[in-house]
């Protein structure tokens, strides 16, 4: 083996790594929406969790991405830390899949059909669909299966192209004498730990262990030792992943690692018995790709089945190891490793931008509320939801500023806009409970009462905003398109109210019934409350955007409007409630 070999070595590695990381990204993208279904549909039930961790995986290609997504799900406190156990079991098994793969490398048959299964055989007509797909169609799911493809064959030429140069090893003495040592079951797991740690794939270091195995120096009595080690080496993606997140998450991947540990233990010392006591030919021959990814299956395969029923010692070691404070620790609610599935990041920005809406919402009911009957209890809460709603539209501003920037398919492109759009609008509705608890205090303080014609026509007002607060959020969580087109109407009766109250408060001026000082109080109010019902239409403008593909809010909102008939019909209902 010269120093050519060396390189062409270093070449298929990196070609190997780049297609495992290409595919993975390819198949996480074009997977994405199935991703969130299956989180959805998650319970406390062990096996479906278990299902769930190698579905995932299998579909992923990469267990190490699984168990970051679930340290990120626990993280944002989407999965509770006794589901994301039973995930990451499955994960383990999942990612066996892809040494299954690898394995095709190795079939060696004259017949045609059998030949056709070999990777080099194939790999070319899907890198060529691939190219074609990733360069000529317009459609993002094209192009992730394009991407897929080409990751594919990439990988399975950097497979070819290692284990033809390391094929010239076969007959070096020294690589030869370099696995006798890996015999060592200890030195055996160390070096798989390592390996694997380094490159943060146990996928790939089995991957790179099949190619060295094609050579035919490498006996299962070193192989399975070094198999053992790669699946603790997967681990420190997790531990990476888990610095700077919350306790719970912090447990997951306590929990991914001393899985790994605890089951590579056990079956290392079974196999340390049984290769004392026993002394197996087979640990002496030659292991093959197919034998690799056999070993690698089973190995899982059995881990799980010890620790399955083991899952809540599992959980108590985590929570022993990561102990909870007396400081009540707050909840990280965007979690940006989760970035990487757009579709994962979107589903917890929806629910932060849900969260963010009811605080708002509960904001400007009580600010309503404290001219009835105002107490110190409620405007402190008023104040502190409006500084809560602060906080989401910093944070969520920033993520989602973030999650733009990463591909995302056009309805996610839409909702991102969407999201963006909303959230200023939700703020602005907890600033305006403000600015109104603000106009309570000042009659309070003052001790200016309105006249009870001016409170009668104030409770009406408050009224039609109490319900159009509540149809613009019920469009927003729900996705409701009648709700939505309910709001116009209604905002339209909001601002002749305003004109119509701000007239009587007048002709109440010229009377002699009311003061200019409370007129000052009586024109905030009505501009808070009519600037609420504006945010209002907003947000069910934003909802026609969505429904309709198109983020152009004076377009929707006009539409709505010219839809003449029912339009008025509903103004005309609204108008006798609350005007005539």
């Amino acid at each position: 083996m010269d120093i050519f070999d060396i390189l062409t070595l270093v070449g298929g590695l990196c070609l190997f790594l780049f297609g495992m990381d290409l595919m993975g990204q390819g198949l996480e993208r074009r997977a994405g929406n199935s991703l969130r279904s299956l989180l959805s549909k998650l319970t406390t039930k062990k096996m479906i969790g278990l299902l769930t961790g190698l579905g995932v995986t299998a579909v992923i290609q990469s267990s190490s991405a699984t168990t970051v997504m679930v340290v990120g799900f626990v993280n944002s406190g989407l999965m509770t830390l006794k589901q994301a156990i039973n995930v990451i079991m499955g994960a383990n098994i999942g990612t066996t899949v892809t040494s299954w793969i690898l394995s095709l490398s190795g079939i060696e048959s004259s017949n045609m059909f059998v030949k056709l299964l070999k990777p080099t055989s194939f790999t070319p007509v899907l890198a060529l669909i691939g190219i074609i797909f990733y360069l000529f169609c317009k459609s993002r799911k094209r192009k992730d299966t394009g991407t897929i493809l080409l990751g594919f064959a990439t990988l399975m030429f950097g497979m070819d192209t290692m284990s033809d140069a390391v094929s010239g090893l076969a007959d070096v003495p020294a690589f030869q004498q370099l696995f006798l040592m890996f015999t060592n079951p200890i030195l055996g797991v160390l070096v798989g730990a390592i390996l694997t740690a380094i490159i943060q794939s146990s996928s790939a270091s089995v991957g790179i262990l099949q190619a060295l195995a094609a050579t035919g120096q490498v006996s299962y009595g070193a192989a399975i030792p070094i198999i053992m080690g790669q699946n603790i080496g997967t681990c420190i993606t997790a531990i990476l992943s888990s610095f700077g997140t919350n306790k719970n998450a912090k447990r997951a991947a306590m929990v991914h690692l001393f899985f790994n540990i605890i089951g590579t233990v056990i079956l290392l010392t079974v196999f340390w018995i049984v290769k004392i006591t026993v002394e197996p030919i087979l640990l002496s021959q030659s292991a093959s790709l197919f034998g690799i990814a056999v070993v690698h299956s089973v190995f899982n395969l059995i881990c799980t089945c010890i620790l399955f029923p083991m899952s809540g010692v599992l959980e108590t070691i985590a929570y022993k190891l990561v102990p909870e404070s007396k400081k009540t620790e707050e909840n990280a609610e965007l979690d940006k490793r989760l970035l990487d599935t757009p579709p994962i990041a979107l589903e917890i920005s929806h629910n932060l931008t849900i969260e963010m809406g009811k605080t708002a919402v509960q904001a400007l009911k009580d600010s309503i509320k404290a001219f009835g009957s105002y107490s110190k209890e409620l405007a402190a809460a008023i104040k502190e939801n409006e500084v809560k709603n602060d906080h989401y539209e910093d944070i969520l501003g920033t993520y989602l500023v973030q999650l733009s920037g990463r591909q995302l398919n056009e309805q996610e492109s839409i909702e991102v806009v969407k999201m963006l759009k909303v959230i200023g609008d939700f703020e602005r509705i907890s600033d305006h409970s403000v600015n109104i608890l603000e106009s309570v205090e000042e009659l309070r303080e003052k001790e200016i009462a309105f006249t009870e014609g001016a409170k009668k026509e104030l409770n009406i007002i408050f009224d039609a905003v109490n319900e159009i607060l509540d149809l613009s959020l019920s469009s927003f969580v729900n996705n409701d398109l009648h709700s939505a087109f309910l709001v116009e109407p209604l905002e339209q009766i909001i601002d002749e109210l305003k004109e119509k109250l701000r007239t009587s408060h007048i002709t109440r001026l010229q009377q002699g019934e009311c003061t200019i000082a409370a007129g000052f109080i009586w024109s905030d109010l009505l501009t808070n409350l009519e600037r609420t019902s504006d945010h209002c239409s907003n947000i069910a403008g934003c909802v026609f955007d969505t429904a309709n593909n198109n983020m152009n809010l004076h377009e929707s909102l006009q539409a709505v409007r010219n839809n003449s008939e029912e339009y008025h019909q509903k103004y005309q209902e609204y108008k006798k409630k609350y005007i005539v």
